[in-house]
């Protein structure tokens, strides 16, 4: 059985950092693609940044360039989002996925496996 556990969330003030992780089990953890999504209240999930299954290609949505850097360890099966000058709009629950095939995507539907995902507040 598939998990992923999203941990690290909580509340920041505006210009904070926080970090999240991702724990993966179950699955060929380095044969995958990992993506973080988010999701803000009456708003569609969203991609947020995405690694390939060596950590050596990543992808990042425009609004995040910058501040945010996702990263892995393979040896540890987690994916890791580094959130750096956080802004009240950066305020959603945060998913981590999992997708199989050759590069990370950014749409939620290409992503096989979900976490329950993490909230982040970001007061300003």
């Amino acid at each position: 059985q598939v998990q992923l556990v999203e941990s690290g969330g909580g509340l920041v003030e505006a210009g904070g950092s926080l970090r999240l992780s991702c724990a993966a089990s179950g699955l060929t953890f380095s044969s995958y693609n990992m993506g973080w999504f988010r999701q803000a209240p009456g708003k569609e999930r969203e991609f947020v940044a995405g690694i390939g299954r060596s950590g050596v290609g990543t992808l990042y949505a425009d609004f995040v360039k910058g501040r945010f850097t996702i990263s892995r360890d393979n040896a540890q099966s987690t994916v890791f989002l580094q959130m750096n000058s956080l802004k009240p709009e950066d305020t959603a629950v945060y998913y981590c996925a999992a997708r199989g095939g050759t590069i990370p995507r950014t749409r939620p539907v290409e992503y096989d496996y979900w976490g329950q995902g993490t909230q982040v507040t970001v007061s300003s």
